[in-house]
Order: structure tokens, then C-alpha cells, then sequence
């Protein structure tokens, strides 16, 4: 995950600013984990959706994001998901939220997961659906970047882990977590260049490539294009982006 790291060192200086938790996808993350008192999140970042009424063990390989965990905050130790320096069976819960796509080697991760703690939860995005999302026809070529192009998802993890249930996590249409299709019902934040440093499908572009769609997205926008097209999205409350939670022991 040392790839990993260098990417968010890089890319993960505005996350305390534009990631933050949103209570409804933290009711649903908080609801997978069970009963489990002890818990282990795995790809940390700043520490959302990390549960404040049990003892948690945050694992994050990047300093940049680890700067930015709040005052109060789990432990934390900087490590990769691939070598957790954790005692095997040491947790109830290993968790781990939108994480496993950026990871080096995702099966080494997922094993960890299993190694550490008897229950895995892990928040991943299903392809399928989220290369459907409208913003793409302005940023294509995120389509094409390695964290995109085959993510770990549903099958991935089946073939990993004992996965008893795959719950549906909706993005709620104000959104508090600037993940990638949390403004699908508010475009013009996809213009907002602080909001792009903080979804890593934006922020590994290059800088022409996010300049360009930028200037096509405001340009659908000011002349009505956009609503024309999307205005349909504006009468709903909620949006399948394709985010899933994986439940396994």
C-alpha cells in the first residue's frame, strides 16, 4: 500500500474539509459491525465512521491523513492493510470504508481483514452502477484510471470472504461526505476545486483532463443543458451510486 500512501499524502489534504462523516451512512455502517466491542478500521483516512462508544484501533498509512484526524480521536497506527501489526483474532470487527480500491493488493488486505477480527465490514462502490453516474460524461477519463477500472466489489469480496449480506447504502441527496457521487443532485460542487482535491476519481486526473470536464460541466450548466438532460434528479431524495456495504464472519 506504499503506492497508496504516496497517493493520499498527495491527494488527501483537503479530506478534514470536504470528507466529512455523514450521520445517515454512518447509521448504516454502525449498524453492520454488530454487537463487537473491540473494532479495527483499516484505511482509516481522518476517521469517519469510526463508532465513538467502542474501542477502536485505526490503521492509516499516510501522514498527511493522519495529520488530520481530530484531537480526541482513536489511536491510530501507520500502517499498511497488507502487514496489519495487529495479534491475529486480537479485534471483534475489522472495517474498512472505501478503501480497498486505492490498496496495493487487495487480497492480502481482505485477508488481513479476516486474519485480525471475526467480523469483516467493509463499504466499497459496485462498478455497474457507479460508471452509470451522470458526472462521468463530463470527467470520461476517470473511467480509465487504475483505482477505476476493476475495483474490488461484490464478487471480489464473495471470493474473499464468507459474506453473509450486502446491504444498499443510498446517498442521501444532501450528502454531508463529499465522496464521489454525493453532489449527484448538486452539480455546481463539481466545479468546486476543493471538492475535486477530495475525490480521489477527480484528483488523479490530470490537470487538462479536469480542467476540460470542469469547463464542460459549467458550460451544460449555464445554458441549461445539464437540466435538461439530469433536471429529473432534483425530485429525488436519495441516489443508488452504487455504494455497498459487505457484512462477513
Amino acid at each position: 500500500m506504499g503506492e497508496a500512501r504516496d497517493r493520499y499524502d498527495d491527494i488527501g489534504r483537503s479530506y478534514a474539509r470536504t470528507r466529512r462523516e455523514d450521520p445517515r451512512i454512518a447509521a448504516g455502517i454502525r449498524d453492520a459491525l454488530g454487537p463487537g466491542h473491540r473494532v479495527v478500521n483499516v484505511g482509516a483516512g481522518t476517521g469517519s465512521y469510526e463508532p465513538r462508544d467502542r474501542d477502536v484501533v485505526a490503521v492509516e498509512p499516510s501522514a498527511t491523513m493522519l495529520a488530520q484526524r481530530a484531537a480526541g480521536a482513536a489511536p491510530a497506527v501507520c500502517a499498511v492493510a497488507e502487514a496489519l501489526p495487529l495479534p491475529t483474532g486480537a479485534f471483534d470487527v475489522a472495517m474498512a470504508v472505501l478503501t480497498v480500491h486505492h490498496w496495493t493488493d487487495p487480497a492480502a488486505g481482505i485477508a488481513e481483514l479476516a486474519r485480525v477480527a471475526a467480523r469483516q465490514v467493509v463499504m466499497f462502490f459496485e462498478p455497474l452502477h457507479t460508471h452509470g453516474f451522470w458526472a462521468l460524461e463530463y470527467f470520461p477519463e476517470a473511467r480509465h484510471l487504475p483505482t477505476e477500472q476493476d475495483p474490488p466489489a461484490e464478487a471480489f469480496l464473495r471470493a474473499q470472504l464468507r459474506v453473509r449480506e450486502v446491504r444498499t447504502l443510498l446517498v442521501p441527496h444532501d450528502c454531508a461526505d463529499g465522496f464521489g457521487s454525493a453532489y449527484w443532485r448538486r452539480p455546481e460542487a463539481y466545479l468546486d476545486p476543493e471538492v475535486q482535491a477530495g475525490m480521489s476519481w477527480l484528483a488523479l486526473l490530470s490537470d487538462e483532463d479536469r480542467r476540460a470536464g470542469t469547463e464542460r460541466l459549467r458550460a451544460d450548466l449555464a445554458d441549461g443543458t445539464w437540466m435538461r438532460h439530469h433536471g429529473h434528479l432534483l425530485d429525488q431524495d436519495s441516489y443508488d451510486g452504487g455504494y455497498r456495504v459487505a457484512v462477513a464472519w
